[in-house]
């Protein structure tokens, strides 16, 4: 799988950096960045609710979040969204905790064939089913790896940063959860 598929040019960072920088003298320079990042950020945090209503509260809360931190906001190398994305997996993760609820994941079939080659398995419909039923068993921090990885085509890099974890550290947790889920599914098949 190509990881440069959202890579973003180091102008583009610089710019984006200076435009922070203004956003933490003057926060009505926060605008441009709520702009260019509100749609990225709503379509993340809808995909995991399916619910309009409720993505919008709680993209609020992210845009609010980020301005009332961007203070302690520090360049790592990795665009802006990528700690937007951070403060969004976290309401998102909170409120379904306080709700006690399963939270959505969209699968889209043109992205679960790239998962299924990474696995080194043959995509064939009865596997693609299986492994959706294999998504069911991760833990929520293991699904939202996944996700990030091949549903979102997310660079390691970035994942890194959204989840808190070193890249290489992001890298060997997505493939060990590949392993697992291939586990599961020649165990619940017994194809082992």
């Amino acid at each position: 799988m190509d990881s440069s598929k959202k890579t973003v040019s180091k102008e583009a960072m610089q710019e984006e950096w200076r435009i922070i920088q203004a956003a933490k003298e003057n926060p009505a320079a926060f605008r441009p960045l709520y702009d260019r990042y509100y749609d990225n950020i709503f379509s993340f945090v809808f995909r995991r609710t399916a619910d309009e209503n409720l993505t919008a509260e709680l993209v609020s809360n992210v845009f609010l979040k980020a301005l009332q931190r961007l203070y302690s906001y520090e360049f790592k190398g990795v665009p802006f969204s990528a700690w937007l994305f951070r403060i969004a997996s976290n309401e998102v993760s909170q409120h379904f905790r306080d709700a006690q609820k399963n939270r959505v994941v969209s699968v889209e079939d043109s992205h679960f064939g790239e998962m299924i080659e990474e696995m080194d398995e043959k995509d064939h419909p009865n596997y693609r089913q299986a492994m959706i039923h294999a998504l069911d068993e991760l833990a929520e921090e293991e699904v939202q790896l996944i996700e990030m990885r091949f549903f979102e085509q997310r660079p390691f890099k970035e994942i890194a940063e959204i989840l808190g974890i070193t890249e290489s550290n992001a890298k060997v947790k997505t493939y060990r959860i590949l392993e697992k889920m291939k586990r599961n599914y020649l165990k619940n098949n017994h194809l082992q």
